[in-house]
């Protein structure tokens, strides 16, 4: 029986370490779109980032307890799951909203960086900054938009997270 444990342990342990990578990857992913790429983000491209900002060092965490207290482990991967449960559910409205099946936020915008801050200067900067919409893809891969991708990732890594939860 002892044996059994230390196995469901080690592989809650690596599960999670997974998940942690995984959910690093992909916002490193978006990162490395906004600033090797040059494709800046809107509104809502931004809060599809927020599960994975979290997620990943409580995913870390739960690697690091699954040894220890599997309650807390179990509950971090479930937390987890919660996460990425609302990134999907913010990828398939950001998708819907791209697509043009419903009306995206009025307020979609990104906010304004790179401006100066000298005065002179700085109304012509506001006016050569065009922060993205959220109703248009700034890039489709094989047919796809970055929030079009994030909902089989999220759908992925919510699995994952869960069924860890469950079998922890």
């Amino acid at each position: 029986m002892a044996s059994l444990t230390v196995f469901l342990d080690r592989s809650t342990s690596r599960t999670a370490l997974l998940l942690a990578l995984a959910m690093a990857g992909v916002v490193g992913t978006a990162l490395l779109f906004q600033y090797g790429g040059g494709y800046m983000p809107c509104k809502l491209c931004l809060e599809q980032r927020t599960p994975y900002y979290l997620g990943t060092p409580l995913m870390l965490l739960a690697a690091m307890t699954a040894s220890g207290n599997r309650i807390i482990s179990r509950a971090l991967l479930a937390a987890g799951g919660l996460l990425m449960l609302y990134g999907l559910s913010i990828a398939v409205y950001h998708a819907g909203v791209e697509w043009a099946w419903w009306a995206g936020p009025t307020d979609c915008s990104a906010a304004l960086t790179n401006v100066t801050t000298d005065a002179g200067t700085l109304l012509d900067d506001l006016n050569a900054i065009r922060p993205p919409s959220c109703d248009k893809a700034a890039l489709r891969i094989l047919g796809l938009s970055m929030a079009g991708w994030n909902v089989p990732a999220s759908l992925a890594l919510m699995v994952i997270s869960f069924r860890a939860a469950w079998k922890a």
